[in-house]
């Protein structure tokens, strides 16, 4: 099928919806039983919002080998609901090391948390060997030569 069919297909049968190009079945759709993202080249960008407050809901390894960024924000600021999460930092350590070149890697942290400090203080060695630099939270961003604070960088 092409995806033009596959496309008529979804809107002749209203059950039914594509996800990744696959038809699949909306009631039975939930997170855990999507249909896993297929294999693909990575996706270089400048800049990442690490999803959902770097929460580790919806961030592991695989995001940082698929979304190669050159500056990644981490937001969150809420150790209650485990935000930002260790899990997750610990992932882009996994994640980067699998890149196989060494692009130098900037992590912004828009809050200056505990977890963020430990993890840092922690992986620095590893940090480095992945050119990954971490600013601090009262750092200063330029952009289109614009400056201001890094914890001024939110979607």
């Amino acid at each position: 099928h092409t995806e033009d069919e596959l496309s008529r297909s979804s809107h002749s049968n209203p059950g039914k919806s594509l996800v990744n190009g696959i038809k699949t079945n909306p009631a039975s759709n939930s997170p855990k039983s999507s249909v896993p993202v297929p294999m693909g080249p990575p996706v270089y960008v400048d800049l990442a919002y690490i999803p959902n407050h770097c929460s580790g809901k919806n961030t592991d390894p695989e995001f940082f080998k698929r979304v190669r960024a050159s500056y990644y924000v981490v937001s969150g600021n809420d150790a209650a609901n485990g935000e930002p999460s260790r899990a997750v930092l610990d992932a882009l350590l996994e994640g980067k090391s699998q890149w196989g070149e060494n692009l130098q890697v900037t992590l912004i942290p828009t809050h200056d948390t505990e977890v963020t400090r430990e993890w840092y203080q922690q992986t620095h060695e590893k940090q480095q060997e992945l050119n990954i630099m971490v600013l601090a939270s009262s750092s200063t961003v330029v952009m289109q030569d614009e400056s201001f604070p890094a914890c001024k960088i939110e979607f």
